[in-house]
């Protein structure tokens, strides 16, 4: 009996770690793959019925309708659907495990400018949360750190590697720069109502302005005795090597951002939050800036807007030629991304052009188009194939996932719970 016991505690022991795993990494692509009958999108518009798409070695090398299957090992896709997969921007999965444990998170520095700061460095692949991400069809995401005004360099990253070296597809892309609101909105814990002015927001764009004519000269000067770190880290926003991301809402506060930084010659602007953008959507449409809409199920911002137009800011800004890209400011709830998408939808924007919002277009914005973003020979092989449509949460079911051709473990801790309870009370 002493034994038995022994046995059900030590199998019980092992049944815990189990649901406690992360899936291990897949391994490169060794076989030729190919995904015939489906329903392909391939991120740019275009939609082919009855499709086939092949991939070797991590590249598509076909697509179409009449390929043969020789040599392949053929997925049969009837009825179901191929997308690339979704990208994920301006994110901090990776960084923060659980919001409310703080000793669980290392997304911030202290201080106002800390252009050093390298957000890939803490990436944790080992993150429970990344996982219940990639099941739900985002493969791709831009690890942002946060913190001060300047809160320094983000990196893009696929999900599914042993450590952060493995995740890097693009090092280093672009700095952070959180501009300063013009107005103070009231909250729900504050009882005083009312929008008013903020009088430290003039002091803050001194400030900004500080930074980046500091930046400037650095980058322009011929040599540095002892480099200057935080000034070191901005230079390529000067040479465009590196784009800058500045988070701002309202509309007055967006144009002084973009003129600001057009002042001291910053060659790549994207516009993060946006709120207020479908205001100015010419101005931004004339200087060719791009704008990252967050949060696309949230609450209008002042009192007199309409109550649906944080569902319709994407279709305003794309029918006035503004490229859009759609992100979420939580960790955690960014693997509804897709789903955000199909709200945008239900409030009538075009579907293609909706799922072009979470692929190709947040790839041309990150400038990793080239390889990710769109179905396309000679692209990267990262897809899904999916029962149901991918931006509807209530028929979406992601079957299989591939990244440079691997294909991807979706088993995550939300399911593996799930099947445990399940189990539990069906019992």
């Amino acid at each position: 009996m002493k034994k038995i016991i022994l046995l059900n505690i030590i199998l019980g022991m092992i049944s815990g770690l189990t649901y406690g795993q992360v899936p291990t990494p897949a391994k490169p692509q060794s076989k030729p793959i190919l995904i015939k009958g489906g329903t392909l999108h391939d991120g740019k518009g275009l939609v082919i019925e009855n499709s086939i798409i092949a991939f070797k070695e991590g590249e598509i090398t076909a697509i179409g309708n009449d390929i043969s299957t020789e040599e392949y090992q053929v997925i049969d896709a009837t009825g179901k659907h191929i997308y690339p997969g979704a990208i994920l921007p301006t994110s901090q999965l990776g960084l923060i495990e659980i919001d409310a444990v703080s000793a669980s998170n290392d997304d911030r520095e202290t201080g106002y400018v800390n252009t050093e700061v390298r957000s890939i460095v803490a990436y944790n692949t080992d993150s429970h949360v990344i996982p219940t991400v990639r099941a739900n069809g985002i493969l791709i995401e831009q690890v942002m750190p946060s913190g001060g005004v300047f809160s320094g360099r983000s990196s893009i990253v696929q999900l599914d590697a042993w450590n952060w070296e493995e995740a890097i597809i693009k090092e280093n892309d672009g700095q952070h720069l959180h501009w300063p609101s013009k107005y103070r909105h009231p909250s729900w814990m504050n009882p005083d109502k009312g929008v008013k002015p903020n009088k430290y927001y003039g002091e803050r764009v001194k400030f900004i302005r500080q930074v980046l004519m500091d930046g400037l000269a650095y980058a322009e000067a011929e040599k540095h005795e002892t480099p200057n770190f935080p000034l070191e880290a901005i230079k390529n926003l000067f040479t465009g090597d590196e784009t800058l991301f500045i988070h701002v809402n309202d509309a007055k506060s967006i144009i002084e951002a973009i003129q600001l930084s057009q002042e001291f010659k910053v060659k790549n602007i994207v516009i993060v939050g946006g709120n207020d953008a479908w205001i100015i959507a010419d101005f931004l449409k004339n200087h060719d800036i791009p704008v990252l809409l967050s949060d696309v199920h949230s609450l209008p911002s002042l009192e007199h807007d309409d109550v649906d137009l944080p569902f319709k800011r994407a279709k305003l800004l794309n029918d006035a030629g503004v490229k859009v890209g759609l992100t979420h400011s939580s960790a955690s709830n960014s693997r509804n991304l897709p789903f955000y998408a199909g709200t945008c939808v239900a409030y009538g924007l075009n579907k293609e052009d909706a799922l072009r919002m979470i692929t190709y277009n947040t790839a041309e914005i990150l400038g990793i188009e080239a390889n990710y973003g769109s179905l396309e020979v000679g692209k990267s092989a990262t897809l899904i194939i999916t029962k149901g449509d991918f931006l509807d949460m209530r028929s979406s079911i992601i079957e299989h996932a591939f990244i440079d051709g691997r294909q991807i473990d979706l088993n995550n801790k939300h399911e593996m719970l799930y099947k445990k309870f399940k189990g539990k009370y069906e019992n």
